[in-house]
């Protein structure tokens, strides 16, 4: 059926059953209850995820191991260019069945790329699950340094991770103190000006997407989108590797809110394109 989030088969909400895995998890720990069940069934055998380097600056990392995916958990709100590991996980790492994860434009890239591989040729085949996650905006990484240093006063060597949730932005120190919450307001200066035009909340051309919005905390949203999506959740529950309860359908912060910020987007960014074209600006969608 086709909705204000795109296309999907079912859409429920979940959570890993592994508790190491919620230990540190963003929400409900989907894409690592994922990656680490592909790679231990043979569905996978290999996965790009964005982990942190120092100074907690996000970049690509290709992962084989259960260790290598949990170092790696949790959203980061700057950009990590995974998109770039895609050839040389397959040509140098003779990777067969590759999972990816990205945000909405980097799936819209992957889908690109999977309809005319000219350049990926001998790659496309070898893509086994596409993951995305929900995204309203991201940050460049030093507008986000910015944020968590000046407004936050936590040093980026010191932060554990960062969520986005009731309007704030929350940076969780490493050494266990309260989050530092930060207004959303104040973060609307050092949003990265492309994600202004870009029309995609919930990953529409993910195998399926996942994000905390319509789900109580400690879960997340599921929308799975297509058959491969479908088989693989299908399997992780068979396993027993996710609990699942059903999407709350009707009440403001279930079904309807993540409707509502999928619609919020599209519209807001629809007139931020329509400007951009009148200026004769260029609109790299």
């Amino acid at each position: 059926m086709t909705k204000p989030i795109g296309e999907y088969i079912e859409i429920i909400s979940a959570r890993s059953t592994d508790q190491e895995i919620l230990k540190r998890s963003q929400d409900g720990g989907i894409v690592t209850a994922a990656y680490i069940y592909g790679l231990e069934n043979g569905l996978l055998d290999g996965v790009i995820v964005a982990d942190t380097t120092e100074g907690f600056k996000p970049m690509p990392k290709i992962a084989r191991t259960r260790e290598e995916i949990l170092s790696a958990r949790g959203t980061k709100y700057s950009l990590s260019p995974n998109m770039s590991l895609v050839k040389n996980a397959v040509k140098e790492y003779a990777l067969e069945k590759l999972g990816f994860v990205g945000t909405p434009c980097q799936v819209i890239a992957m889908k690109k790329m999977m309809q005319y591989p000219a350049a990926f040729r001998g790659t496309v085949d070898n893509i086994g699950l596409v993951i995305g996650i929900f995204c309203m905006e991201n940050f460049p990484y030093n507008g986000m340094k910015t944020l968590v240093e000046e407004y936050a006063g936590v040093k980026m060597n010191d932060v554990l991770k960062t969520d986005i949730g009731k309007g704030k932005l929350f940076v969780y120190p490493k050494d266990g103190s309260e989050p530092i919450a930060i207004p959303i307001k104040e973060t609307m200066p050092f949003e990265q000006k492309s994600c202004h035009v870009c029309m995609d909340y919930t990953s529409e051309y993910a195998d399926f997407a996942t994000g905390s919005v319509g789900s109580p905390d400690g879960w997340s949203t599921v929308i799975i989108r297509n058959k491969r999506g479908k088989d693989f959740v299908d399997k992780m529950l068979a396993a027993g590797k996710l609990e699942t309860r059903p999407l709350d359908m009707e009440g403001k912060v279930g079904y309807p809110m993540l409707e509502k910020l999928s619609n919020d987007k599209k519209t807001k960014n629809a007139k931020e394109i329509e400007h951009r074209i009148e200026m004769g600006l260029p609109v790299p969608y």
